[in-house]
């Protein structure tokens, strides 16, 4: 069994070596015209599909993730910027192998002898963990030893992210690549339409006194009853129902694991249900003044549109200001 994968593995490495990256950009459908970092990622994931059998979308999901997850750092005037096409960043003990006494070993051969991640995808004779190629045979490998199917796939990454969080994220990325079939999914919108009337300013961290004292983690969208409220952000429906402080509410979670908050709807999208795929612009359910009791407890306070957002760290979600973000969106769409 090893020879026979390890004369695979050659094969693979051989076939990526000639394979031109172009002959797979007319195979499948790709990112809209103008950003050509993302075309190239794009190009990238469908050559490892073509080479190995993975879903490109899967790949780009996995990726996707590792750049969500990466710590925002000030990058020094000096510092040169990086010329990788993706996020993944296997830790050094993982590539090189726990026991590997080289820190810096970039051998395939005493690699894979020391249970190490690393592979040589591009069939240099390096297994460099700065390289896209590398990287991707690498983790296209660690999947593979687990099987082939989506479920398998699942137990992989849960083994390597000891986290369900993390496996349910990734999960929809790839649902949305999927569906959309390019890495173009940035887009945002306002949530509510230009041509109703609105009113909000800057609420964040005001005081609120209902349920115990605790801080406002949002901005209040003034608006009428029945109002439309609007997809901000491409991304899957984490939850839809009643919470006793938000009433009829929605929670969202972008492509930038971006989890979004629409609070004291008066009702929902007839048929909007947790998983759905939205996109920005589409309409989830409408302004009322829902909350702050049990089930179906409204009128507390004039109708409004409750919108927060909450950021992924790896541990519980943390909330930041949207108010910002609110104010750029309502810009760009009346553009």
């Amino acid at each position: 069994m090893r020879v026979f994968r390890l004369i695979i593995q050659i094969s693979l490495c051989v076939a990526a070596a000639i394979l031109p990256l172009e002959s797979v950009a007319d195979a499948a459908p790709s990112a809209p015209v103008g950003d050509p970092v993302l075309q190239a990622r794009l190009q990238l994931f469908q050559r490892m599909e073509s080479l190995h059998g993975v879903p490109w979308a899967y790949l780009a999901a996995i990726d996707q993730y590792e750049r969500t997850m990466k710590i925002r750092k000030r990058k020094s005037a000096n510092e040169e910027p990086s010329s990788r096409l993706t996020a993944f960043d296997i830790p050094s003990e993982r590539w090189i192998g726990l026991w590997n006494p080289d820190t810096e070993d970039t051998n395939p051969a005493s690699i894979s002898f020391f249970q190490g991640m690393g592979k040589d995808g591009d069939g240099d004779g390096i297994a460099d963990r700065n390289n896209d190629m590398d990287v991707l045979s690498s983790v296209i490998h660690y999947l593979s030893t687990y099987g082939y199917s989506p479920e398998d796939w699942k137990i992989a990454l849960w083994s390597y992210y000891q986290r369900d969080r993390s496996v349910k994220t990734i999960k929809q990325f790839a649902q949305v690549y999927d569906k959309y079939q390019h890495l173009h999914l940035d887009d945002r919108h306002f949530p509510i339409p230009p041509r109703y009337s609105y009113s909000y300013r800057s609420t964040w961290g005001d005081a609120r006194g209902w349920g115990g004292r605790r801080i406002h983690e949002g901005t209040d969208i003034f608006a009428s009853y029945g109002t439309p409220v609007l997809s901000t952000a491409y991304g899957v429906i984490e939850v839809i129902g009643w919470n006793r402080y938000g009433g009829w509410r929605i929670g969202m979670r972008d492509m930038g694991n971006v989890y979004h908050y629409f609070a004291h709807l008066s009702s929902f999208k007839k048929g909007l249900k947790p998983g759905d795929i939205v996109e920005p612009g589409q309409v989830l359910g409408y302004v009322g003044s829902s909350g702050y009791g049990k089930p179906g407890t409204a009128g507390k306070f004039p109708p409004h549109l409750h919108y927060g957002m909450y950021r992924e760290t790896g541990g519980p979600d943390w909330a930041f200001d949207p108010y910002p973000y609110l104010r750029r969106w309502e810009r760009q769409n009346r553009k």
